[in-house]
């Protein structure tokens, strides 16, 4: 992966993280469409480069995040992790393979744009108008909403927000929330991935500090990514918070519906041909 691939990707991701169109199946796809040959770093990059927008989100609600005296907003997010951290150390490996397959991705895509197409009008009576109305138990069950994203395609946003919907939430507490919940988990993903998760390079098996330690040039292109990944998606949480009070969520359901289709026939015709 050269060091424009990686940039382009960091931008995809750093554009699609917050949005509920799954950054994880556009990274996928914009790579396939690059042609970058498939490898085992290639993957570590897609799973960790998500961490770098996801601190997007601790600068632009730092106040949130480093007002110590709020101990119950730490207890929330911790108790709404767990069920990711237990189901995505079970599944992991299942996982890694369907990230091989675009096809399946792809399908996954149409089927979550049309839940959003539906998604304003059924959640009509919201109860929860801030996050510190939130209850534990609220946040966990938005937790477990969330572990529907370790199928790549269903978008890790758009199962929180749902989740938080769900549970009464406004849909601008709900994205938010989702945005919070997400520091907690794409960090465990990232320290999982590169500390714990072991990486075949050849014939060698090696953990993911191993491998940026090993080579100067993936550790420049996997800090690149992730430095790139956070600028890009500073504007993008500003756009999506604009976007969804103005419009809820049905212009991301066509939009998943329509690049999702587009990919099936270019996916199809790719392979056979």
């Amino acid at each position: 992966m050269s060091t424009v691939e990686a940039i382009i990707i960091a931008i995809v991701e750093g554009l699609t993280e917050y949005l509920p169109v799954s950054s994880t199946a556009h990274m996928i796809f914009t790579s396939s469409i690059l042609g970058i040959q498939e490898d085992n770093f290639l993957k570590m990059f897609e799973y960790c480069i998500q961490f770098g927008a996801i601190l997007a989100v601790v600068v632009l609600y730092w106040k949130k995040f480093f007002d110590f005296k709020k101990l119950n907003f730490y207890i929330k997010l911790v108790c709404a992790v767990i069920p990711a951290l237990i189901l995505g150390k079970l599944f992991s490996d299942k996982i890694d393979a369907i990230l091989e397959k675009p096809i399946p991705i792809a399908i996954v895509l149409v089927i979550g744009g049309f839940i959003l197409l539906f998604i304003d009008k059924y959640f009509k009576k919201p109860t929860v108008f801030k996050e510190e109305d939130i209850s534990i138990k609220q946040a966990v069950v938005i937790g477990f909403w969330q572990c529907l994203a370790m199928m790549p395609g269903t978008s890790r946003s758009a199962a929180s927000i749902i989740g938080g919907m769900q549970q009464k939430l406004t849909r601008e507490v709900a994205a938010e929330f989702s945005f919070f919940l997400a520091v907690p988990t794409m960090l465990a993903v990232t320290v999982y991935s590169l500390t714990l998760k072991k990486w075949k390079e050849g014939n060698i098996e090696m953990r993911g500090y191993e491998i940026l330690a090993s080579n100067s040039d993936k550790l420049g292109v996997f800090l690149l990514g992730n430095f790139v990944a956070f600028i890009v998606a500073i504007f993008a949480i500003k756009f999506f918070v604009g976007v969804i009070k103005k419009f809820g969520f049905k212009i991301w359901g066509w939009y998943r519906i329509i690049v999702g289709i587009l990919l099936l026939v270019y996916f199809f015709f790719y392979q056979e041909s």
